[in-house]
């Protein structure tokens, strides 16, 4: 089952939107490979962009991470909220139907109140001049853990309501997928 079998594509871009709202943070639905299902960005810093956009960056800062925080949230099933390498925040929400692992909803682009942006690390990971890095990392905003714990919540909130709705909607089909 795919994440636009649950809900059509507008509706995961809706819940993007809305954690970015509420948060501030980068938000994006991924699928079960790890890529991302919408073509939007909300960047909540300078620092990332300039990271992505190289591709040391993408691949040895922002991939592993994701990639890792899903597998823990994964097999967990449920969200996990670490640090990338780079010192933000990368919190997941894992994403089941019943037992099916469908995707997860990741959240990024902060750092927690007492953390700190490792700008030698991502000048060494990317080749972005340390200056720059630590300038970039100005525009880095903090968040305090429970404020973190609490948008996952709400994330999985969110979802559980997503797939109740798929639910409620599969309920009311026939056998040939006409609305009785």
């Amino acid at each position: 089952m795919n994440l636009t079998d649950i809900a059509p594509l507008e509706r995961w871009m809706e819940l993007e939107n809305d954690i970015n709202a509420r948060s501030g943070m980068d938000a994006n639905v991924f699928d079960t490979k790890g890529y991302r299902i919408s073509p939007q960005k909300h960047w909540a810093n300078r620092l990332c962009p300039a990271i992505k956009e190289t591709d040391k960056g993408q691949s040895f800062i922002c991939a592993p991470a994701h990639m890792n925080i899903a597998a823990q949230a994964m097999r967990g099933r449920a969200t996990v909220i670490e640090e990338c390498d780079a010192g933000m925040i990368k919190l997941v929400v894992p994403i089941f139907m019943g037992e099916e692992f469908v995707g997860a909803v990741g959240a990024c682009g902060m750092k927690f109140e007492d953390g700190d942006i490792d700008a030698f690390l991502v000048n060494k990971m990317t080749d972005i001049a340390e200056d720059t890095v630590a300038s970039l990392s100005a525009t880095v905003p903090a968040i305090a853990r429970d404020q973190a714990e609490a948008l996952g919540r709400y994330i999985v909130e969110s979802v559980d309501a997503i797939i109740a709705a798929f639910r409620q909607n599969a309920e009311r089909m026939d056998r040939h997928g006409r609305l009785t």
